[in-house]
């Protein structure tokens, strides 16, 4: 398998930032040729983004933003969002190394696994429980977020908190889509809702006849 887009080998790259970041997250490899990163990942999501240079510096700052330490969101909060909204979206990717972002925060083990199914889990404060219940509202409502939410975030949350959360958890929505869409890293699957095939005497009028009789 592979991604559905081009990936750009080291030769070929002229922008300082792509060869930066190459050099940063393979070293001295060719990463087409010798794929592979420290956290697991095959690492063709740069690699194909690299097929653009000015989407993958504009990429590259949005992870400086989130990260930055001039962000006012506690960065728990925000790796909450983040990999809720990689779950909801079906990306592998994104839950995956968002999952391992929350250990490096020394979050428990307990709430990172109970981030597919928070609503019912016990674990979580209620301020925790207001951010995973408002990437939902983004992430699977696009945007359509109930006052009681937004009121529960506004219990704790200012106005620039609420906002670097809204951008940050949208950007990895966005994030998510691409890596299922191009199939990069491991969102390179074939899709698993595909029809069972029927039995060899399978009749299709029969099917649509079940429980009829002959008048």
């Amino acid at each position: 398998m592979a991604p559905r887009l081009r990936q750009v080998p080291r030769a070929e790259v002229t922008s300082k930032t792509i060869s930066r970041t190459y050099d940063l997250l393979f070293g001295d490899r060719d990463p087409v040729a010798e794929p592979g990163t420290d956290t697991g990942t095959p690492g063709d999501w740069w690699t194909v983004f690299a097929n653009s240079p000015d989407v993958f510096d504009h990429a590259v700052r949005g992870f400086a933003l989130y990260r930055d330490p001039a962000r006012k969101l506690d960065p728990v909060l925000r790796e909450l969002g983040q990999t809720r909204v990689g779950w909801a979206k079906a990306s592998q990717f994104v839950f995956s190394q968002h999952c391992k972002s929350l250990r490096g925060l020394n979050v428990a083990e307990e709430k990172i696994s109970a981030i597919p199914h928070w609503q019912v889990a016990t674990c979580y404060t209620p301020e925790e429980r207001a951010v995973l219940a408002y990437a939902d509202c983004l992430a699977l409502q696009a945007g359509r977020t109930p006052e009681a939410v937004f009121e529960a975030l506004r219990a704790f949350l200012d106005d620039e908190q609420i906002l670097e959360l809204t951008y940050i958890v949208c950007l990895y929505d966005m994030h998510a889509v691409m890596s299922r869409a191009l199939r990069t890293e491991f969102d390179d699957r074939d899709d698993p809702i595909v029809e069972v095939a029927a039995p060899e005497n399978f009749s299709a009028r029969d099917f649509l006849d079940t429980g009829r009789r002959p008048a």
